[in-house]
């Protein structure tokens, strides 16, 4: 039987885990295909008719700190969107996204079936029962696969961490906001630059993301492994930011793009910066912008409490 819970505090034995927006199921046996699809099909209903709380807080804050009545106007019409998405169950916003999935991996959960193939199916699934918008097209020829699966798609990243559990975090992309975002490969001497490429991204986005943004940046690894990170950054808690990170904040908000671009105090919500080792030759950054609705959800299988 499935004891099906919700938590904002995570459990213990997975780092990183989301402090909010996640369910757990615990299983008293193995994890099996349908366990997989199931969750896959619940989470993506709750990402998509539900934002996390630090978002819909950020938020919140932003329309009592604007001083523009344009501005609290717009921020008063996202938090009326968002009240009314999840008290019908409805997606949020029209386009759906595409969508990523972050797999931590337990290493001694044992699956004898094909994971993938899992998530594929709860996708299916759930395009069909939320519904969401088939975003999902050939690159070239534009077909569309009418179920947002395709080659490469949805985005599937592992990683194998302790424990005997999965954590499945999804999180749909907007094209607006994706679309917006930047990489460039740097100079290692360049570093004093990365303040500036962020803001510049930012501004010459303008309104187009539908501000107020969350920005993800990336810093070294390879050219993709520096678009995950800042892909990734975008899963962080929107009120948890460095002295670095606000800095940039506070700059960016100081562009006067402001929600929708209408002008305003509040650019973005929150700035994360996620690095990593890279080449002695080369120093990559790559910026990821989300558009207010930044959405995302997990569910954690197997194991026991």
């Amino acid at each position: 039987m499935v004891d099906s819970r919700s938590t904002r505090a995570g459990v213990r034995g997975f780092e990183s885990l989301l402090p909010h927006h996640i369910q757990v199921i615990f299983l008293s046996d193995i994890i099996h295909f349908n366990d997989v699809v199931s969750a896959v099909v619940d989470i993506l209903e709750n990402a998509e008719t539900e934002l996390p709380y630090d978002v819909i807080y950020a938020l919140e804050r932003a329309k009592v700190n604007e001083i523009s009545h344009v501005a609290k106007e717009q921020l008063g019409a996202i938090l009326k969107n968002i009240d009314i998405a999840g008290k019908k169950k409805i997606p949020i916003c029209q386009d759906t996204g595409i969508l990523i999935f972050f797999i931590q991996i337990g290493r001694r959960v044992t699956i004898d079936f094909n994971l993938e193939e899992a998530i594929m199916e709860g996708v299916r699934i759930a395009t069909r029962s939320i519904p969401l918008r088939p975003n999902a097209v050939d690159p070239l020829m534009r077909q569309n696969s009418k179920d947002n699966t395709g080659e490469g798609i949805p985005d599937i990243k592992y990683e194998f961490t302790d424990g005997s559990k999965i954590k499945i975090t999804v999180a749909p992309k907007g094209a607006g906001s994706e679309n917006m975002s930047a990489i460039k490969m740097f100079n290692p001497t360049e570093k004093e630059r990365i303040h500036n490429f962020v803001l510049e991204t930012v501004l010459n986005a303008g309104g187009k993301p539908c501000p107020p943004i969350i920005v993800g940046v990336g810093i070294g690894g390879s050219f993709d492994k520096a678009a995950r990170l800042a892909k990734a950054a975008l899963l962080e808690d929107t009120q948890d930011m460095s002295k670095e990170e606000l800095r940039l904040l506070e700059d960016i908000n100081s562009l006067g793009i402001g929600p929708m671009g209408l002008g305003g105090r509040t650019t973005a919500l929150s700035v994360h910066i996620k690095s990593s080792y890279c080449h002695t030759a080369s120093l990559p950054v790559a910026v990821n912008i989300q558009c207010w609705a930044n959405r995302h959800a997990s569910v954690i299988l197997g194991g026991d409490a």
